[in-house]
């Protein structure tokens, strides 16, 4: 039995190798998602943002438990900074969240953002689709919580949550930095800190004035995770977007963007790694480089060049 059957048939130790291997670009990689990806498109994706120190892991910890209360099966991608030794995630997250780990119906993964921009690792997509192929119904992607980059996170998630808390400086100001434009719920956790109705009157304020959601306007939620107070509600809420992304056909809408912009990423991706490829190996890339160093040729013209010469 291959890998993908047995991650079909429900081997987590298959899902474990087959995430590894996408994320290490290994041979059988571009063959294990061809194979699993007649099997996605049927877990929702719920994606959770928001500056360090918000209380992520703990909120996405309290949400898993409650939809495996509920019968869910549940896949959890954190995406971690990158070790600068290493090269791995730092696993802090699989840390807070020891207990889920003894769950049979809970798969928690930590990626590395590897130099990523946008908060998520480039393989995290490809890794959400083997937990979906592998049965997980609810994923929740948790990002590193680095700011305005942080939009990327829509490209990947069905639901995107965006966590404040209070008392972290200019809390208006982090919703600015293009947070606000992203969440279809936002949540103030640590919500027994002072400052929760300022943040909280902001924020409506700032989702009154926002055009972009007119069908459907953010709740606002309060909790205090590492309590368990709110959880209830919030997954109410998740599951009124749900609905709403289904019956309104926005969710199809997202899903086609989506399926747009990763069939361009991945041609991107395979046309780079093949010409770079055929010119390290002729030699002709330590050629250009040196050429273009010496200022006998500039880099726009080469590159120019090499895309009538690889590309037509």
């Amino acid at each position: 039995m291959d890998i993908v059957q047995e991650l079909l048939a429900g081997s987590p130790r298959a899902l474990s190798r087959a995430i590894t291997a996408i994320e290490n670009e290994y041979e059988e990689a571009f063959s294990i998602m061809q194979k699993l990806y007649p099997h996605t498109g049927k877990a929702h994706v719920i994606g959770i943002t928001g500056p360090p120190g918000a209380g992520k892991s703990t909120l996405t910890d309290k949400l898993a438990k409650k939809y495996r209360e509920n019968g869910k099966t549940v896949g959890i991608i954190a995406v971690d900074p990158t070790s600068p030794f290493s090269g791995g995630a730092i696993l802090g997250d699989r840390i807070r969240m020891n207990e889920l780990t003894m769950d049979p119906g809970v798969f928690i993964r930590s990626m590395g953002t590897r130099g990523s921009l946008g908060g998520l690792s480039l393989k995290t997509s490809d890794a959400a689709k083997i937990m979906d192929a592998a049965g997980k119904e609810i994923i929740f992607i948790e990002t590193v919580g680095v700011g305005q980059s942080e939009v990327d996170i829509v490209k990947a998630a069905d639901t995107t949550i965006v966590v404040l808390v209070p008392g972290l400086g200019d809390d208006i100001q982090a919703i600015k930095a293009g947070i606000l434009e992203i969440g279809d719920l936002f949540v103030i956790n640590k919500a027994d800190r002072d400052g929760v109705e300022r943040l909280n009157t902001e924020l409506e304020m700032m989702l009154d004035l926002n055009q972009n959601k007119v069908k459907w306007r953010p709740a606002v939620n309060r909790t205090i995770a590492s309590r368990g107070v709110g959880i209830d509600e919030l997954m109410e809420k998740i599951e009124e977007h749900r609905t709403y992304l289904q019956e309104s056909g926005e969710l199809a809408l997202r899903r086609t963007q989506r399926t747009r912009d990763e069939l361009l990423a991945l041609l991107e991706e395979q046309i780079s790694r093949r010409v770079t490829e055929k010119m390290r190996a002729s030699g002709e890339l330590d050629f250009l480089v040196a050429s273009i160093e010496q200022r006998r040729q500039d880099p726009y013209s080469v590159v120019a060049a090499l895309l009538d010469a690889y590309l037509i």
